[in-house]
């Protein structure tokens, strides 16, 4: 193993990066609890899911939280906060989980049956139970007690017990909206699914569904996972089955204490004794300017609001187990950057990444305005419906006009028509997009992105669309978000890409998280001239674009890597101190200066005991791995891995850095059956048909490296890397000719591919002096 990629699972782990893998799978509103709280102190237990008789040994345990704060439950909030608390009964917060009733349970459990893939299941009651008869992971035909409902609307889920502490979230789900609308029914959340193989990376039992490690944070306040790695076994539990008060203004004993006598605790008075106060807002009026632009009456000082909602509503990786300050995002979570797959080139969105990412691109995000602007933060829902959230801030005579939109008044013109197309994800719930960016059809003509327009003319080309646009004002329209091709092209590895990059990454007035992927996209171009761009970005004020340059300084040697991010293993944001240490994990401390060594052995230690703390989470063992093995830990490693695939039996990085540990250790046969057994499970995983290549290309086996290069390219025909080393392969095994062909094929997906072009003047330049 290259000992440059033993930082992260990312490098070698083709699997998406762990913030996939922790998301929960039914989104709700987004929101943050504004009131504060008053009366007697009082303590709030953890509650446990209802057991199975298998783990009734576990008993409930009081939470504690910083020192003697604890979780003083929502009851205790009512008696002052009651125009709050009735705002938030039956909101999507309030309905997030529930125990499965007559009251709660929105699905038809009446002997209703749903047949997809050859797969038959009933949903039916049975003594006051919910109970599924369907395909198990052995399987066989089995019943499963639907214990909690899961979401609300557009469709509800049900969390089925399983041995181990583990609750799964079924597959099937039932589709909430009204039957003239296509709901009332129930569904395939998953429709690729293979439904004739039973234990595949998507059945429902497998790890995608997972409630504890995948879903259960978002959904309930204070959840404690508690799982057990030496048993593989679960004992979750909560404050309160819903995302109620405490899960945004954190444990609330002291605001308790403070209120029943706030002159005896005067230390409170900033805080109120809350653990987060939301007080940002207090006073903020918004304004116009001579122009007719609207503005705070103040700047936003404070992110402790949009942070908080952002701990949910964002793609991210939790990235330790204990939350700190509500669950604030800088403090605990590793934001997605517009990575490829996540986002379109643009940044609008593509795969579910639940706003936040989407908000930072936006102008509204760069005014101060706060995700309550538009929200009440206790129901969820508008703070005025339709338009009028918009002209809240908006002139109307301005905007609602088809001099601004041109379009009549009946039809089209909706702001958020233009500004906030929808995705639809879960197969029923169409998302909003939160970049709220001005529709860009030239886009889709040359990126191929989506745009506004078409998708209400559906039935009109792009070019039709851009046509309309460039007529209407005159010119095209270019908006505040200014690097789709800067990304497009830093993603293919383009000609040019470098440069563009530098200059996005240095651009001020395009958004952090734009500016933190141009970060990160950089570590395709190592070099003087990129390390002292990242130089700079490491010492950027934003988290988020020290973040993304951390992520480019893997390909580095050891020594610049030293340089570049020591100095964040004292960053005040332990996320940023975490993804530092991570980038140093090969360095053995004994060889720094008699300063460094204490200093770095503490942030290896502090990045063993985070990946521990998520011992569930095979990207978590995949990178306990990578420690290990960093230090010639083997046998550690090795067991690491195995956990991970035990975990999760679909990991691509996990069999991919096994297969590697056993290489490297003089186990090539080993490596090659564990590659075959990940393929049995992942015919179509080109990372794997790649690891085995390269195997085989050691053995010299050159006719079965050939066969699974090939195939590598074959699932993944966009891959560069892939292509270059099979052209490379067939170049020399006299094979010159289908080498340039692969190549031209190449180029004709990415044009301007560095790797590709400049590997295919060589080819030539050989054929020329032959």
């Amino acid at each position: 193993m290259d000992s440059n990629k033993t930082q992260s699972a990312r490098h070698l782990a083709p699997e998406p990066p762990l913030w996939r893998l922790l998301l929960p799978l039914v989104l709700v509103l987004s929101a943050v609890a504004v009131w504060w709280f008053a009366t007697a102190d009082a303590e709030f237990e953890l509650s446990a899911p209802a057991l199975m008789a298998e783990q009734k040994n576990a008993l409930p345990a009081r939470v504690e939280t910083a020192g003697s704060r604890h979780y003083a439950g929502r009851q205790n909030c009512i008696a002052c906060h009651a125009e709050q608390s009735a705002e938030f009964v039956g909101s999507h917060h309030d309905q997030a989980m529930q125990e499965a009733n007559a009251d709660t349970v929105l699905g038809d459990f009446n002997n209703a049956s749903f047949s997809y893939g050859g797969i038959t299941s009933i949903f039916f009651q049975r003594d006051g139970q919910f109970l599924v008869n369907t395909l198990g992971p052995d399987g066989r035909q089995q019943v499963y007690v639907a214990e909690y409902t899961f979401g609300v609307y557009p469709l509800q889920q049900y969390l089925l017990a399983m041995p181990g502490g583990r609750y799964q979230a079924f597959s099937v789900a039932w589709d909430a909206r009204p039957a003239g609308e296509g709901g009332q029914r129930w569904f395939q959340l998953n429709p690729d699914v293979n439904g004739d193989d039973p234990i595949n990376a998507l059945h429902w039992s497998g790890r995608q569904f997972n409630w504890n490690l995948m879903c259960a944070e978002c959904h309930s306040t204070n959840l404690e996972r508690n799982f057990n790695a030496a048993t593989n076994r679960y004992d979750t539990r909560w404050a309160e089955i819903d995302v109620s008060c405490e899960a945004c203004h954190g444990p609330a004993s002291d605001h308790l204490k403070w209120a029943a006598a706030p002159d005896a605790n005067p230390d409170m008075a900033a805080t109120l004794g809350l653990a987060v106060r939301f007080d940002e807002r207090e006073g903020v009026t918004w304004q116009h300017n001579d122009n007719g632009t609207p503005g705070r009456s103040k700047p936003r000082d404070s992110e402790r609001e949009i942070q908080a909602c952002a701990a949910c509503h964002s793609r991210r990786a939790q990235l330790f187990d204990d939350p700190q300050d509500a669950g604030l995002l800088v403090e605990n979570y590793l934001l997605a950057t517009l990575d490829q797959g996540l986002y379109h080139p643009d940044g609008q969105i593509q795969d579910e990444v639940f706003v936040h990412g989407s908000f930072l691109q936006s102008k509204m995000y760069q005014a101060g305005v706060t995700c309550s602007d538009c929200h009440n933060p206790h129901s969820l829902e508008l703070k005025v419906p339709g338009d009028g959230v918009c002209v809240q801030c908006h002139h109307a005579d301005q905007y609602q006009t088809p001099k601004h939109h041109f379009h009549s008044s009946v039809q089209g013109s909706a702001c958020v028509d233009c500004h906030m197309p929808t995705t639809t994800y879960m197969e029923v719930d169409p998302r909003r997009d939160h970049s709220l960016r001005i529709p860009r059809p030239d886009l889709s003509v040359s990126l191929g992105v989506p745009n506004a327009c078409n998708q209400c003319h559906s039935d009109e080309t792009p070019e039709w669309a851009a046509e309309h646009v460039e007529q209407w004002y005159g010119h095209v329209p270019q908006g505040a978000q200014q690097y789709a091709h800067t990304l497009a092209a830093g993603r293919a590895g383009s000609v040019g890409a470098r440069q563009d990059l530098l200059k996005l990454l240095a651009d001020e007035d395009q958004p952090a998280i734009a500016r933190a992927t141009a970060a990160s996209l950089l570590q395709a171009w190592p070099g003087p001239e990129v390390a002292q761009s990242l130089f700079v970005a490491l010492r950027a004020k934003d988290p988020v674009i020290r973040l993304g340059a951390l992520e480019a300084i893997g390909s580095y040697p050891p020594v610049t890597r030293w340089q570049l991010a020591s100095p964040l293993l004292d960053a005040p944001e332990r996320v940023v101190r975490l993804q530092a240490a991570a980038q140093l994990l090969d360095i053995p401390p004994e060889q720094m200066q008699a300063d460094d060594i204490e200093k770095l052995r503490q942030a290896q230690q502090q990045y063993l005991q985070a990946q521990q703390a998520n011992a569930d989470d095979p990207s978590a063992q995949l990178n306990i791995g990578l420690y290990y093995q960093a230090r010639n830990q083997l046998a550690l490693a090795e067991d690491a891995y195995a956990r991970a695939l035990e975990l999760d039996p679909y990991f691509i990085g996990a069999y991919i850095n096994l297969a590697d540990l056993y290489r490297a250790s003089m186990r090539d046969p080993m490596a090659e059956t564990l590659l075959n057994k990940g393929l049995e499970a992942l015919p179509e995983a080109a990372p794997l048909h790649f690891s085995l290549g390269l195997l085989k290309v050691r053995s010299k086996d050159m006719a079965d490296a050939l066969i699974e290069l090939r195939r590598a390219v074959v699932f993944d025909p966009q891959n560069a890397h892939y292509r270059y080393v099979l052209a490379v392969a067939l170049d020399s095994a006299d094979q010159r000719d289908a080498a340039l062909v692969l190549i031209a094929e190449g180029l004709d997906l990415t044009p301007a591919n560095q790797t590709l072009l400049t590997l295919q003047q060589q080819l030539q330049n050989k054929d020329a002096t032959q």
